[in-house]
């Protein structure tokens, strides 16, 4: 059995398209297939057109979320619903192209749990371009993990992957992220990357940003690790400062009561006070988040 996942969000025009070529691509690989859309309440008719293909062909399942929770979450209400043994996620809008699917399969077969896309030739515009690589550059160093940023979700999975990462009932989810924390075997192979159909990237310059932020908060705790050395550097300086203000006050260069140990208590108890927030927000954060327990995503429909 061989699982095709993808996220759907304004995608009504292309999907028609993306069952034919994907059932075209792997015809000579198994008959066993399903193809998992699930659409992230997407604001087009991409849930009709889901039905309408679902009904026309017995290996596609959809799934209709409640709400717009973001594309990871939709990917792991597919990864839920996969039964294959091998698992393709994919995006919707053609750009990830189902005739590369042959080819990571036969990358996995040499011994490889997981075989990933890596876009030779992205065919994205300027904007999109540079602020992937800012993104991932920014990635990289929050979590202080090597980030690629030719790679993205297009990948093949073995279930065995698949399972590990579906345990992991985070409530911020970012599939590569997690891809990389489980191990397994993996490597990546050239593929063609293709332009998009139609319309542009969902993910504009804020959509963005809110994506690192929610990753730096899950993945990483270096943003409060560095908030804890600034307050260590803080309150050095103020520890210098308070010496030099102190060789100055016994020289009688400074002739106004209470300003020496205004200075000190000010700067010294500023620092530590930086330090110990970082601390209690290190604990305090990874509580919080793990107390909610709230699910991370909700099914409206399903058909097929």
């Amino acid at each position: 059995m061989l699982s095709i996942i993808s996220p759907v969000y304004r995608a009504e025009n292309v999907l028609a398209e993306l069952i034919s070529r994907i059932k075209s691509s792997v015809s000579g690989l198994t008959s066993e297939i399903e193809i998992i859309l699930v659409d992230d309440y997407s604001p087009d008719n991409s849930w009709i057109e889901i039905e309408r293909l679902a009904s026309l062909h017995p290996e596609i399942k959809g799934i209709k979320l409640s709400r717009n929770f973001g594309q990871h979450y939709a990917i792991t209400a597919g990864l839920d619903a996969a039964t294959g043994e091998w698992i393709v996620v994919m995006d919707c809008d053609l750009q990830d192209r189902p005739e590369e699917i042959p080819n990571l399969l036969a990358a996995a077969q040499k011994g490889y749990d997981v075989v990933l896309a890596r876009r030779s030739n992205r065919q994205d515009g300027f904007f999109k371009k540079l602020s992937s690589k800012l993104f991932y550059r920014t990635l990289a160093w929050l979590t202080g993990s090597k980030q690629d940023e030719s790679i993205a979700n297009f990948g093949i999975y073995h279930s065995k992957v698949i399972k590990e990462v579906i345990g992991m009932r985070e409530s911020i989810r970012y599939f590569p992220t997690m891809v990389k924390w489980v191990g397994f075997r993996q490597t990546s192979i050239e593929v063609v990357h293709a332009e998009r159909s139609e319309g542009n990237s969902n993910y504009n310059f804020k959509r963005l940003f809110n994506l690192a932020l929610d990753i730096m908060l899950a993945y990483s705790d270096k943003p409060i690790r560095l908030t804890v050395k600034f307050g260590l550097l803080i309150a050095l300086t103020g520890f210098l400062f308070a010496l030099f203000t102190m060789f100055k006050y016994l020289h009688g260069d400074i002739i106004v009561a209470g300003y020496a140990s205004l200075i000190i208590s000010l700067w010294m108890l500023t620092g530590f006070l930086l330090i110990t927030l970082g601390m209690v927000g290190l604990y305090v954060g990874k509580t919080f988040e793990g107390v909610k327990q709230r699910p991370i995503y909700i099914v409206e429909k399903r058909v097929g």
